[in-house]
């Protein structure tokens, strides 16, 4: 299911980027201080790093000359991953030992997954990540709220009204304001 799922959050990602125009890169996203082309990036160079703890090394990609060819590449070499994890472990100092696939599945696509919401935003668009699986996520992550508020890759928790979708929760839970938009 990992590669599966990856190639479906990845698929929609790439719509996104596919439909940029060339002056969409500049424009501001949800995430603070970051453009469009920051959240390509970010899950483009992180994610190639990480990977080095599995023992592969993916080249480097220039994602500011080209985000599109750059992202379609990178979706490419992490499929290839997925779909062929030969037994490698990732060894990771947060994270421990785990097989490759799992590690991949656990940290960078549902980093792909919830970025999607970032990059729709930030190119001025309502994004859909289905009502159930946020909720999943949500309730998932709750527990280790502290750890994650800790980690840093977290904002503070932007309030949200009673009977918000459960969208609205989990992107104000991330520090997101879920009526954030380009031009607010």
């Amino acid at each position: 299911m990992t590669a599966q799922q990856h190639a479906q959050d990845a698929a929609r990602f790439t719509e996104l980027v596919e439909s940029a125009a060339a002056d969409d890169w500049s424009r501001p996203s949800p995430v603070a201080e970051w453009t469009a082309l920051d959240i390509v990036k970010h899950l483009v160079e992180w994610s190639r790093g990480f990977v080095v703890g599995a023992g592969i090394e993916l080249p480097p990609l220039d994602v500011a000359a080209d985000p599109v060819a750059a992202w379609k590449q990178h979706v490419t070499d992490i499929q290839a991953i997925l779909d062929n994890p030969a037994g490698r472990v990732l060894s990771n100092p947060h994270t421990g030992d785990k097989p490759v696939d799992e590690a991949i599945d656990q940290f960078y696509a549902a980093d792909v997954w919830m970025h999607t919401w970032d990059l729709a935003k930030a190119l001025g668009r309502e994004p859909d990540l289905g009502e159930e699986r946020c909720r999943a996520a949500l309730s998932a992550m709750r527990p280790v709220e502290q750890m994650l508020r800790d980690s840093g890759q977290f904002g503070a928790a932007v309030p949200v009204a009673a009977g918000a979708s459960a969208q609205g929760e989990l992107m104000a839970f991330l520090g997101r304001d879920p009526a954030w938009s380009p031009t607010t």
